[in-house]
């Protein structure tokens, strides 16, 4: 059974189910085939134990509405990626808190007939996402749904909150806005009373959580985009600044095959070399990701990213030479 097949079965499956029944004429029309392809396909789906009814006195198809759950008009596609994007998030905690995703691939599999689902099983395991390492915020389940709680009732909440920056355990209330999953962990964004401005918090950095009997309100215009503003990952930790990486020809089409940051410009010369520019809120951030590439890329702009990196080279150099780093 092909693609196509498989999604003209759905979108039966969708059109008996969401009214009040269709002829053979009226889903021929709807699926762009013939009447007799119509007549195969109903073929098909009462064999895979669809109960499908004919309505004598309308000439109606139509299925119990009940049978399946509510009905969704999925594509073959669109059912493919829900599935495989289900699974793969909510195995072995891929995408911490969302174990349940899992469950609803399940649920969305056994909704569909077992001749559908058995072709879409064989895709789905066509189909895998590697994710890069999270941290699986163990035991933090019931902070992250307390936050999600505090989002939608608008109640603040008191956190313990044992922050690297500080190197202290702040005692502080925080207002919630926006739960933010980026690269390898979760975040709340929201405004800290202590700090009196809105800031980025660790979720697992998050020791202990209470609910407030108070109310908060969520600024209108506030949004995660215009909050972080031109920072490189998750910290605007200085003015803008334009940075300048060249990127040796060895790993120049890597770097030039990604959207980074929604500022970065390339330009390409004759001997395969790659000018990358961007332009960040502070250099900290963007300076670690330089130094990933080693000896294959060159901060040329600005001086004080050139000068930051050196100074960390040379420490580097120090360190595996086995010399005192001061």
């Amino acid at each position: 059974m092909n693609l196509t097949r498989i999604s003209r079965l759905i979108q039966i499956l969708g059109l008996l189910q969401t009214t009040k029944g269709h002829n053979a004429g009226e889903l021929a029309e709807c699926c762009e085939v013939s009447r007799r392809t119509i007549f195969r396909d109903l073929d098909v789906l009462r064999d895979a134990g669809v109960p499908l009814l004919f309505d004598d006195d309308h000439n109606v198809y139509r299925i119990p509405g009940t049978y399946y759950l509510p009905p969704t008009n999925f594509t073959t596609e669109e059912a493919l990626a829900v599935i495989v994007l289900c699974y793969e998030l909510g195995q072995s905690r891929r995408l911490p808190f969302y174990e349940a995703a899992q469950n609803a691939a399940l649920k969305l599999e056994a909704s569909l007939p077992g001749c559908v689902r058995e072709q879409l099983q064989e895709l789905t395991d066509a189909v895998q996402i590697k994710l890069e390492p999270a941290n699986p915020l163990a035991d933090h389940s019931p902070v992250y749904r307390q936050l999600l709680a505090s989002i939608a009732s608008r109640r603040p909440v008191r956190i313990e909150y044992d922050s690297l920056s500080d190197r202290a355990i702040l005692r502080l209330k925080l207002s919630p806005y926006r739960m933010l999953f980026s690269r390898r962990s979760w975040y709340v964004i929201g405004r800290s009373a202590m700090h009196r401005e809105v800031r980025t918090f660790n979720v697992g950095r998050i020791r202990s959580l209470e609910m407030i009997d108070d109310e908060f309100m969520i600024p209108r215009n506030f949004s995660i985009r215009r909050y972080l503003g031109n920072a490189w990952h998750l910290i605007p930790d200085g003015r803008d600044v334009d940075v300048v990486v060249r990127f040796s020809p060895l790993v120049a089409r890597n770097v030039g095959e990604v959207m980074w940051h929604h500022t970065q410009q390339l330009t390409w010369h004759d001997d395969g070399t790659l000018d990358f520019q961007v332009r960040v809120s502070g250099i900290g951030e963007i300076s670690w990701w330089v130094m990933g590439y080693g000896d294959q890329a060159e901060a040329l702009e600005p001086e004080p990213l050139r000068e930051l990196i050196a100074r960390r080279a040379e420490r580097m150099l120090e360190q595996y030479r086995g010399q005192t780093v001061t």
